[in-house]
């Protein structure tokens, strides 16, 4: 397989400038695409998790422990709680979709980026290298030279 090579001057020209992804990416969305990957990015964390099982815990205590008068979510149904619960579910679900496939599509760009990278570096150490070779045979030339 043969492959180009390129003077010094040409890969100068070939240098564009490196790009920041992340800052295109998140130029790029919407404000509702934006909500979705926060959403996202939040949703999977402990602190959600601890926030919904403090709620949990504090309603059916509630439920369970405090004076008749008090309780407004009947044992053992806990309808509420339920309709509550499952109403955030079905809200969160494609919204976190909606994120993780905005990810998905930022993830692609930085591996697309990171290609174009590591090709511009090929060519530029293919530079680099025939550049050490030139010098190499001037070096031996001027060796012979000095042996004479």
């Amino acid at each position: 397989m043969t492959r180009k090579v390129f003077s010094l001057e040409e890969l100068k020209n070939l240098r564009p400038p490196v790009r920041n992804i992340a800052r295109e990416h998140h130029a790029g969305l919407s404000a509702l695409e934006r909500f979705a990957v926060y959403v996202t990015n939040h949703i999977g964390t402990m602190g959600f998790f601890l926030i919904i099982l403090f709620w949990t815990v504090f309603w059916i205590g509630w439920n369970l422990f405090s004076p008749e008068d008090f309780r407004f979510d009947p044992f053992p149904a806990f309808v509420l709680w339920l309709f509550i619960s499952n109403l955030i579910q079905l809200m969160l679900l494609p919204l976190i979709m909606i994120g993780q496939n905005l990810q998905g599509k930022y993830s692609q760009l930085r591996s697309e980026h990171e290609y174009e990278i590591n090709m511009k570096a090929e060519r530029e150490i293919e530079a680099i290298l025939l550049h050490l070779e030139n010098h190499e045979e001037i070096l031996q030339k001027i060796s012979e030279k000095i042996e004479k």
